[in-house]
């Protein structure tokens, strides 16, 4: 099968999206799929608004046309809601064309937190973004609910994993030079240092040890004087992240706008019990009864519990989630982009990447 992938959010970003899709290309290949991955760097870009770090495209339909033209695919996704995915959409909208959408982010949870946009408006252009999708694939069966009593409709579940052999376990927490004599235990938080984050919740936990934040953003200069205490790491290699979350005791996660989460299931492959709000991304990822960590609404008391998690369970939890089968349900909830297109199981061909 030939794929396009279109995406706003892809390498060099570092977030829990280009994250997904690179893992979910490299396991498409392995499958014998061909992706071409349609993203930023292929077109003239500009900083997002308020968020450092983040490249968009400039008025990307004619180049995108050309692109998808000439490749022809079988199926299409567009994996987001920014310049590159409207620019997709509009182009299988011209062309009758059909294609999947993934909801990935709370976007109106972003924007109602950073400029106040009221969260019907927010929800309302994504409705109209994801209204002609064939399949809108969704991480958890909470955001599906949530989508769903908001008029989203063709919803399909689609979970993700995470790298095992990247983020491998420890029976204890390991040292980790950066760190120094940080006095144990560690609780560390991976992510966006942005508003959606809800970090300060973590930032204000009274807990003992050492407060470890992994991640750049808007806030971070604020919280950085605000918070003299706390270890700032900033942006990490994926290969030193996963030192990191082998050094922590304890990883917690604030967000309460979470889709799903990978950063807790990496902490909970390398051993370290997970400690967050019971909201969506954290009660998928811990599930029900609770493996892996602890779920309070009080994360102070979550932290607690979680202390007392071993850190075999923690790892046992993230076994139950794989890349391989997310890309297997991945590819069973694509449609051909043409009504007479009949999708292969696989092709025995050298996937490319752009």
């Amino acid at each position: 099968m030939k794929l396009a992938l279109i995406t706003d959010a892809w390498l060099p970003q570092v977030n829990g999206v280009v994250t997904t899709l690179v893992e979910l290309v490299r396991e498409m290949e392995c499958l014998g799929h061909q992706v071409l991955v349609i993203h930023p760097g292929m077109f003239a870009t500009r900083p997002c608004p308020g968020y450092a770090g983040i490249d968009l495209a400039v008025r990307p339909g004619k180049v995108l046309s050309k692109q998808l033209d000439a490749y022809a695919p079988d199926s299409i996704h567009v994996a987001t809601e920014g310049p590159l995915g409207w620019a997709g959409r509009s182009y299988c909208h011209k062309r009758r064309l059909s294609f999947t959408t993934a909801f990935h982010t709370r976007f109106p949870e972003m924007l109602n937190a950073a400029l106040k946009v009221p969260l019907w408006l927010g929800y309302a252009v994504l409705r109209y973004f994801h209204k002609r999708s064939a399949g809108v694939m969704v991480p958890t069966p909470s955001v599906m609910r949530m989508l769903d009593a908001r008029g989203f409709r063709n919803l399909r579940s689609w979970t993700h994993g995470v790298d095992m052999r990247l983020f491998n376990f420890h029976e204890t927490p390991q040292d980790y030079g950066p760190l120094g004599s940080a006095i144990r235990p560690i609780s560390l938080c991976v992510g966006r240092v942005s508003y959606e984050k809800n970090i300060e919740a973590f930032l204000r936990l009274n807990v003992p040890g050492t407060k470890v934040v992994c991640g750049v953003g808007p806030l971070e200069a604020g919280l950085k004087d605000r918070f003299p205490n706390v270890l700032w790491l900033g942006l990490l290699p994926r290969t030193e992240l996963a030192k990191v979350y082998a050094a922590a005791d304890i990883f917690v996660m604030p967000s309460r706008n979470e889709t799903f989460g990978l950063v807790m299931l990496e902490a909970m492959s390398c051993g370290a019990p997970v400690a967050a709000f019971p909201v969506e991304g954290p009660l998928e990822v811990l599930g029900s009864p609770n493996r892996g960590g602890a779920l309070d609404e009080d994360l102070r008391l979550a932290w607690y519990r979680a202390f007392t998690v071993a850190r075999h369970e923690a790892r046992n939890r993230a076994l139950d989630f794989s890349w391989t089968s997310a890309t297997q349900v991945f590819v069973g909830n694509l449609v051909p982009a043409r009504k007479t297109d009949l999708l292969p199981a696989t092709e025995t061909v050298t996937a490319t990447v752009a």
